[in-house]
């Protein structure tokens, strides 16, 4: 891996290659101050990354509880975090686009399954990446909803 600092373009770029091209998110979730942690499939609309679980799940239900999560993708040396706020919609409720979207990039419709299963809509209000120390600074590319430029 390259050490030289990216600059908040190229950071942008990567976040976003990842969005579009890696197959799972951890999503992090918590209750009454106990963190939940679980990697969930992904797709990324191009403003929202959508996750499905079953609705009775603990992710889901914390979900619907707070409306927050943090996703990680990456790896600890190329780290993207993203806290969210989060709408949980029933996949049998959801939109035709946000369940084609998923199932397109999933190759998975959880609409079928006889267990019912929520989209979790995933909307960025901080994105931050990194590769090393020396990228520390300037980490956070999305602040409040926004790219910063």
């Amino acid at each position: 891996m390259d050490d030289a600092i990216r600059t908040s373009a190229a950071r942008k770029s990567d976040v976003l290659a990842r969005l579009d091209g890696d197959l799972d998110a951890w999503i992090a979730t918590a209750e009454s101050g106990r963190a939940h942690l679980v990697p969930l499939s992904l797709a990324w609309d191009g403003v929202t990354v959508i996750l499905a679980t079953p609705a009775s799940s603990r992710t889901a239900r914390n979900a619907r509880a707070s409306r927050q999560a943090r996703l990680a993708l990456g790896t600890s040396r190329d780290v993207v975090l993203i806290d969210a706020v989060v709408e949980t919609v029933p996949c049998k409720a959801a939109a035709q686009a946000v369940a084609e979207s998923y199932q397109a990039r999933t190759g998975w419709d959880p609409r079928q399954e006889e267990e019912d299963h929520v989209y979790l809509l995933v909307t960025p209000l901080t994105v931050q990446a990194w590769r090393s120390l020396a990228e520390i600074e300037g980490r956070t590319l999305m602040r409040d909803g926004h790219w910063r430029s």
